[in-house]
This record gives structure tokens, sequence and C-alpha cells, in this order.
């Protein structure tokens, strides 16, 4: 297996303009010692991760410098250069962000000058009238404000000229985008950018300090009236439906994030909204700002869309913690949601359903938090029998089944949220018995199981109350998700819904308990039905119970497995005509309960949860019911059985003698298949079981060589590893020899698929690469002139599959065998190719042409065909028959 070798990380180098070039120069020192010469190196550089290692050591040489360089020209303009450095870089750049580290740490008494060039350059960008270059400004102004203390600063001094830069840029990229009409590249190009800026203007409102007073909220205040004029901008761009969507969206968020930061008094807010929201705005009450910045909200019809963007912004960007906005805002809350349930009835256009699903999503958390600030009076307006929640359950039930998962996923939220609601509305009293609960799971079980919203809210209903309530309306429930495990589009949901319930089961009872008595509970609630499916279940059931149930289970809690043991070892040894749970050996019709004993000790052991298979073999199953599996009836039975021996969580876990026995008294008995399913996991299990086989052996090889004298830490290397070794050569030599023996003339065609498979897999498995200085077998050295005439044998069978693996068997043996280098019976194969490839019958070519393949891959074709004209010129030399003879075409060639 190859190295994958790792992806140099490639940083685009930064530059200077030829004129900061020029400034460098002339002031960097002969030396090379100063800041000047420090840039100096850096800019000239073309490796961008080169560079790092220069910015990294500016700060340690400004603070070597010390007090006595604050009035130097140098490190002035240096200080200058490094301003203009970063405004140059790209956003993506991580030149930016080291840059910006290093600066955080610059020496306070630089902070002055560095700040005054830092200001003077970002003024020059905001002085840009380049209407593509506009993104890189943004971009600018964004990264000056994220974790960067000079840019952050610079910010603040310029925050007028920056709002005035951004409604400027705002406006013209909207008006561009208009002219652009039809050109999709570019208008893609600019909303990305108008999205940005909206972005970046949100950003401005949230971090820059001036906006946390109020002396800016003046009519005639300069940033006053950019808040304003970008408002407008809102406006219109959330109620511009030529716009994309996630523009419009986070318009919805800047136009509530604004009006939260202008209108005043504050306590006013929550009713401006809910009036907007609901087309109700009085005109003559409102201020003039608000009126002129957002006419067509107060007075104009406003779009489906826009309402439900605005909704968005009111849950996202007011603080619905702790009560802060009192009984306005929750009257807010309740406006905003019949808002939402009456878009809810109108819209149909996909993406708006994705955005209100997430929208009801986040209004059902923000209820949660005000819920939480005890807020007696939305009690009785969000309990569980309320309408709103009933508004709620009935578009969980409408959309729980939606195409979209993303939607789906919503539904759950707003499910699981609503629960929370109820709870926190009946919090200080007994909320379990509580009767909306009650007909909540009630109405929830009488609906079929095939629904699959179902099973993810009574997942949900049972992380809030407890399984112990649901069992206690229908304690068959296990039982009934477990039937409808045959059903392959509601497994997924049923193995989740199982695991759900029976961790949060067992969780309950023993936190009942400190005695083990529960577990008897917890088992014949959740064991025994799975049992019962395992030995008397439909095929699917079964199959599907044993993928995705049983692992989970067994994984929760692998002290069960010795619970299925016992009874289903109980319900095998039951004499016949007694009374059992389970049928007890099954039929070929049926696995019983042998079969789902095979069924568990398989999962158990290539999941790991069986300490050592001597312990298995010893504790929990006998070697007779091993030999039953073997050859049982039922042809799953058998597999799962040699599952059960040859898969493990460990690759080098040591194969023990029990399991080379049983193996080989498998293949006794199980190569003559009829199913070709079943010969395929047959081959596919032991190639697993070689692997195993031959990566142990290269561990037990190392342990022989470094001759160690620890006593062994597990029971698998208790003899010494030379021992083991010897045991594994023994075993694959005889496990060839039954293979061989199953190729005798006149073996059916399943017979030999089965032994030439297997055959191929220990070649495969086993063979020697560069490098490998050890393999504890090699099937070449058991390839004896028989057994080579055998495999020869197999090319005369009228079944392509068997000569295919005869044939790719034999390419896999060494060519340096004695039996392969015996001319005489290279010769021989030659002269009957010959003669097969003239024969009438088409399978007669075919083996000819395998026949000459192999001679090929042997280089025995030239001499064969030597050898084969030097005969017939001797036989030319005779009597010729007067009869044409047919001369093979491959003569014709020579």
């Amino acid at each position: 297996m190859g190295v994958k070798k790792k992806k140099e990380m490639q940083v685009a180098a930064l530059t200077v303009c030829h004129q900061d070039l020029e400034t460098l120069k002339s002031f960097a020192d002969v030396e090379g010692k100063n800041l000047a010469s420090l840039l100096l190196h850096c800019v000239q550089l073309t490796d961008g991760v080169s560079q790092i290692h220069y910015i990294k050591q500016i700060v340690p040489l400004l603070e070597k410098a010390g007090k006595n360089g604050m009035c130097d020209p140098t490190i002035q303009s240096c200080l200058d250069i490094l301003a203009g450095i970063y405004l140059s870089l790209s956003l993506k750049n991580p030149l930016k962000k080291v840059l910006a580290s290093s600066l955080n740490s610059l020496p306070e008494f630089f902070l002055p000058e560095a700040m005054r060039r830092f200001t003077s350059r970002l003024q020059e960008e905001l002085n840009t009238t380049d209407l593509y270059s506009y993104r890189k400004v943004t971009d600018n102004i964004s990264s000056c404000m994220e974790n960067f203390n000079l840019g952050g600063a610079s910010v603040n001094n310029l925050l007028k000229n920056v709002l005035h830069f951004l409604q400027k840029s705002l406006i013209e990229i909207l008006e561009e985008n208009r002219k652009c009409a039809g050109n999709h590249i570019i208008q893609t190009q600019l909303m990305n950018d108008l999205l940005v800026g909206i972005r970046v203007s949100m950003m401005l409102v949230q971090k820059v300090q001036d906006f946390q007073g109020n002396l800016w909220k003046t009519s005639d205040s300069p940033i006053w009236q950019n808040m304003c004029g970008l408002l407008n901008i809102f406006t219109k761009v959330l109620s511009d439906d030529d716009l994309l969507q996630t523009v419009q969206s986070t318009s919805g968020l800047a136009i509530i994030l604004f009006i939260k930061a202008m209108f005043h008094p504050s306590e006013k807010i929550p009713h401006l909204i809910s009036s907007v929201l609901l087309h109700s705005v009085d005109c003559t009450s409102v201020p003039e700002w608000f009126m002129s910045s957002c006419r067509s909200l107060c007075c104009g019809d406003i779009s489906q869309s826009a309402v439900l963007f605005l909704c968005q912004g009111t849950l996202a960007m007011l603080d619905w913690q702790n009560g802060s906005m009192g009984r306005s805002g929750e009257a807010l809350l309740l406006d905003t949601a019949h808002v939402l349930f009456t878009l809810s009835s109108q819209i149909k256009e996909p993406t708006l359903e994705m955005f209100l699903s997430r929208i009801l999503a986040s209004w059902t958390n923000s209820a949660i938090q005000v819920l939480e600030s005890s807020s007696p009076s939305l009690t009785d307006s969000l309990n569980g029998n309320s309408s709103i929640v009933g508004r709620l359950l009935e578009y969980v039930y409408t959309h729980w089944e939606h195409p979209l998962d993303a939607l789906r996923h919503q539904t759950k939220i707003m499910f699981k949220n609503l629960l929370q609601m109820h709870r926190l509305t009946v919090e200080g009293a007994d909320f379990v018995p509580d009767p909306f609960f009650v007909e909540l799971t009630e109405s929830l079980l009488r609906l079929e199981w095939h629904i699959k919203g179902k099973y993810t809210c009574l997942g949900c209903l049972v992380e809030c109350i407890g399984v112990e309530h649901i069992l206690a309306i229908d304690k068959t429930i296990p039982s009934q998700i477990l039937e409808v495990m045959g059903d392959q589009s509601l497994v997924p949901y049923a193995s989740d819904l199982l695991e759900t319930m029976f961790r949060n089961h067992k969780s309950h009872l023993k936190s009942q308990t400190a005695e083990s008595s529960w577990i008897d509970q917890w088992h014949e609630t959740w064991v025994s039905p799975l049992l019962f499916i395992l030995c008397e279940g439909n095929l699917d059931q079964k199959s599907y119970v044993i993928d995705y149930y049983l692992p989970k289970l067994l994984s929760y809690s692998p002290e069960s497995l010795q619970y299925m043991v016992k009874i289903l070892q109980t319900s095998i040894d039951a004499k016949t005509g007694q009374e059992q749970s389970f049928p007890s050996l099954g039929s070929c019709n049926s696995r019983g309960a042998l079969g789902a004993l095979m069924a568990c000790l398989r999962i158990a052991r290539a999941h790991g949860h069986l300490q050592s298979a001597t312990d298995t073999w010893e504790n929990l199953v006998s070697d007779a019911r091993i030999k039953q599996g073997l050859i049982h009836q039922h042809c799953q039975v058998r597999i799962d059985t040699l599952g059960l021996l040859c898969e493990s969580n460990r690759s080098t876990e040591i194969v023990s003698m029990e399991e080379m026995q049983w193996i080989q008294f498998f293949i006794t008995y199980n190569l003559n298949s009829q199913s070709p399913g079943v010969r395929q996991q047959i081959c596919s299990l032991l190639k697993k079981l070689f692997c195993r086989i031959q990566e142990s052996s290269q561990v037990l090889y190392k342990l022989e060589q470094s001759k160690s004298k620890r006593e062994p830490e597990n029971e698998l290397t208790k003899q010494h590893p030379s021992v083991s070794l010897q045991q594994y050569k023994n075993f694959m030599s005889s496990i060839c020899n039954s293979l061989f023996e199953a190729l005798f003339p006149g073996s059916s065609y399943s017979t030999r698929f089965s032994a030439l498979t297997i055959l191929g897999s220990i070649a495969e498995v086993f063979h020697v690469p560069e490098g490998r200085i050890y393999t504890v077998y090699q099937l070449s050295h058991d390839i004896d002139v028989d057994r080579f005439q055998t495999l020869m044998e197999c090319f005369t069978s009228t079944f392509e599959d068997v000569k295919i693996l005869a044939f790719d068997l034999l390419m896999k043996l060494s060519k340096t065998a004695v039996h392969f280098q015996d001319s005489e019976k290279l010769q021989g194969l030659f002269q009957a190719a010959l003669e097969l490839s003239t024969s009438t019958k088409p399978y007669d070519c075919v083996t000819a042409s395998y026949l000459l393949n192999f001679l090929i891959w042997q280089d025995a074709l030239p001499s064969s065909l030597s050898a084969y004209l030097t005969q017939q010129v001797a036989c030319d030399n005779g009597d010729r028959p007067a009869a044409v003879v047919e001369r093979n075409t491959l003569m014709g060639l020579y």
C-alpha cells in the first residue's frame, strides 16, 4: 500500500507597490538588522510560507527598539507599509491572519503611530470608486473587525466614512445588477457582493463600540443619516423578488437589527415589529425616519417572502432570554407564530417552505427561552392544549414525511421543542401523568407503523417523559416495532427508535433500584422479543434485525449475550414434544433457536463483545453445537456458524486448534452447495480466515524471532509461537488436500467452483511479495505432478467458470514449480491444444485457448512450436496420405 503524500500548503506571497519597495530599500541598513531590512527580505521572497517566519519577527524587533524607536522615521514608514500590506492581502490568505496576530502584540508605545498609519491607509481604501473593487474593501472592513485590535479601532475612527462607503457601494451594486439583467455570471458575482455588504453592515452595528451609546442618535448626525440610508436599502432588497432569497433573508435580519439599534424607546420595539408583521402600522404614530426608510413595510403590500424573512429577523435578532422585552415581547412572540401559521397555508414554493420550516423551529427555540425566564402569562398560550401547540402538531404531522431530509429534520426539532414547552408550562407539578402527554402518546401509538414520522416523534417522547410511561400504555411495543423490520424502508427508523427506548429504559431501571434484579425485566422487555424474531420471524425480518438491531443492543449491553445464549441453549435442549418458546433445531425452512444462537454469537464476536475464542468455546457453546450449526439443513445457519469461526474484530487474532478442526469439518460437507449466493459467502468467509492466519502468523513469527521470555499476556499465546505456526502449516496443507480431493474427475460444477475459488484465495493470501521475509504457507509447495494434472483436467470442464478459475489459480502459482519445467509435459499440452483447436466442438476450442495461454505464461510456446515443426518435417519425409490434411492456422504462421 502506497503512502499518500501530504499536500503542501500553498500560500500566495505578499507584495508591495514600487514606491513602498523603494522606501524599504532606502531605510534598510547595511547590516540588515533593522525593521526595513526585515520587511525588504520578506517581500523579496516568492513563497508565502517562508514569509510567515519574517512576519513573526516584526514585534520582537520593535520590542528590542523600545521607546527610542517611537520617533524613528524608519519604523514609522515601516508601520505605514505594514498597514498597506495588510489591506492588500486577500481575505482567505493565511498571511493576513498571521500579520493581524503579530500586530495585536505591538508594544503599547507604538500603538498611536500604528493607529494613525492604519487609519490613513484604510481611508484611502474607502475612497475607491471602482465598483468591482468594492468587494475587496468590504472584505477588509470585515477582517478589521475580526480579532484585530488595530483594525477594529481604525474602523471605529472612520465609522462615518465606513457607513457612507457601504451605503454608496450597495446602491451602485444594485444599480449595476439591474443593468446586467440576463448576464447570470456577472449577476451572481454582484449578488454575492451585495450579500457580503449587508452582512458587514450588520457586523458594524454588532461590534463597533460607538453604537452602544446614544450620541449618534440625532437626525443631523452623519452616522444616523447613513444608518437610515442603509435601512432604506435593506427594505428595497427585501422587497425585490428578482434577487436571491439568501440576500433577501439576510436583509430581513439586517432590518430588525437596525430597528433594534435605532428605535427609541426600546420598550416599543416589539409593538412596532408586531404592527409591521400584521400590516397594521399606524403611519401617524411612527417616527418620520422610520417612515422614510421603511415606507414600503408600513404602507405598501408586503410579499409573503418579505414577511417570512422579517419573522426570521425578529426571532434571530431580538433578545428573547431573561424576559428582557416584557409583556410586549411575549405578545410579539405570539403574533409571530400566528403570522407563520398563516404563511404555512399560503406558501407553496419549495425553497420558501424550507425557510418556513427553519423559522418555525427557530420560533419554538425562542418560545422555550421566554418560558425559561418564568413568564406565567404565557402558560395558557403555550401549553400542550393551546391552539399554537395544536397548530405546531398539525404542521409536524403534515410534513414529517416530506421528501426533503432537511425539512423532516426541522419537524423533529419542532416536536421536541413543543414537548419541552409543555413541560415548562407544568413545571413544579408531576408532568408525567399529564393528560397532554398521555393523549399524545396514545394518538401516536394508534397510528400505523408504516408512517416514518411516528418513529421520530416517539423517540422524542421517550427522551422527554421516559419509555416506562409509554410501555405502561402498551408493553408489546418492542414486539410491534420488531415485526415491521421486514420492510427495508422502515428498518433504520425502527432500529433507532428501539435503541432510544432500550437505552432510556435501562437508565430508568438502574436509577430505581440498586439491586441487579432490574436486568431481568430489561431482558424480558427487549431481548426476548428479539430472540423470538430470530427464531420465528421471516427471512427479511431476521436479516434486518441481525444487521441493524442486534449489533446496537450488544454494543450497549454486551452482558446480555449470556442471557441470549442461556435462553437459546435451553430451547435447543428441550425435548421434542415439550412446550417450547421457540422451535429447537430448525429445518431447511427455519433457522430455529440454533440459527438464532449462531447469529448472536457471530455478531458478538465480529463486534468484539467476546473476550476470546477460547472462552466462547469453553463457556458459551459446545463442540457438538458448533458441528450442528456447520451441517444444519438451513444454509444461513451454516453461514452464520462459519462466520462465527472466521470473523473477528481483530485481524491478528490467533486461530485456535478447535476452530481449525471445525473448518476442516465444514469443508468436508459444504463444498457442493447449489446456491451461488451461499458459495460466494462461504468463499468470502474462508478468505477472511486465511487473512487472519496470515496476519497472526506474522505476529507469531516476530515473537519467535525475538525469543522473548516474557509470560504470555493472554490465552491466545499460551503455547510457543513455533507450535502455533506449525499448526497453521499443517491446517493449510490439510485444507488443500481436501480441496484437491474434491476436484476428482466427474465432480459436480458447484464442488469444483467452490474448491477452485478457495484454492485461489489461498494462493492470493499466502503469496510472497517483495519485502516480506516470511509466509506461513505457500500453495505452490503442495502442488505435485498429480495435482498439476488435476488442475489441467479442469480445462476439460464444459463450464467456462471452472476453466477461468483453474487458469487464474495456475497464474497465481510460482513459475519455478518443478512440474511446470517438464518439457515433455509441456510439449504434450501443446499437442493437445493443437488438436483441440481444430475440433468442431466450441468448448474444445475454448479449452485450447486456455492451454495456449498457459504455455505463453510459461514462456514455453516457442520451444513447443520448434519441437512440433521438427516432428512434422520428419513426418513429411514419409508417405503422405492422399486426402488433404487440415492444418492449424497457428502453424501456418511459422
